[in-house]
């Protein structure tokens, strides 16, 4: 199989990234260094490295829901940076679904399933993520309409959102797609600013016995139906 589809298959990143590792000279083939983009592997025979890690695709399948605090990016490897892998003690290489950016806070899942990774994040899953939203002033009722509605952002129109006050300056919002900064630029659009900003809910995961820097593993219960909802739907 091609080396990126190897990489998304063993839950190491998407195949988008696996290309970009390549040119970053990241990824070793039997000792050697590839930056190729039609380089194929067999994974029962040739000894594949990730940052001088053995990857191979016999790895048990990880599911954690972190409550990720504010100050820590939701990235595999920053220089200055803290990442949400410090918080997370276990040996097994995992990946956050997504991203949290560094000033907000909520839930992470995490995983090394790549499948599960890419149709979490793929938009024709319509998987819901609900945040709690707090702006810097009083928030109209307008305002709020219009990011129900959609809001236009680097051309493209936003779907359709839910949304249910809190109080006059905090709302829910669920979201079905998860561009970046998607929230915050959807504020400033209507003339606000967000101060803070936690996601309480990924599907059907939540925040439930989570305290904050904290993580557990899924339930069965949990990726049970998480699994399922990421089966293709009838007539795909």
């Amino acid at each position: 199989m091609r080396l990126q589809k190897f990489l998304s298959a063993a839950g190491i990143c998407s195949r988008r990234q696996g290309e970009r590792y390549m040119l970053e000279g990241r990824i070793r083939v039997n000792g050697k260094q590839v930056t190729e983009m039609g380089t194929r592997v067999d994974p029962t025979t040739d000894q594949i490295e990730v940052d001088g890690q053995m990857v191979s695709l016999n790895q048990e399948p990880i599911y954690i829901a972190l409550n990720k605090p504010k100050g820590y990016v939701a990235s595999c490897k920053q220089q200055k940076n803290k990442t949400v892998l410090d918080l997370v003690n276990i040996p097994q290489r995992i990946y956050p679904v997504g991203r949290l950016d560094k000033d907000s806070t909520g839930l992470l899942i995490m995983t090394n399933d790549g499948k599960a990774h890419h149709r979490l994040l793929h938009p024709s899953y319509d998987h819901e993520k609900e945040y709690e939203v707090t702006v810097a002033k009083v928030i109209t009722d307008g305002a709020i309409k219009k990011m129900e509605n959609g809001i236009v952002l680097l051309g493209k129109k936003t779907r359709p959102a839910k949304i249910k006050r809190l109080a006059l300056n905090r709302f829910r919002i669920i979201l079905r797609e998860g561009q970046n900064r998607q929230i915050r630029k959807m504020a400033k659009k209507v003339g606000s600013t967000v101060v803070q900003l936690k996601r309480i809910r990924f599907s059907n995961i939540t925040l439930s016995g989570i305290k904050e820097g904290q993580w557990r593993f899924l339930t069965d219960a949990e990726k049970k139906d998480m699994l399922q909802s990421l089966e293709p739907k009838t007539g795909e």
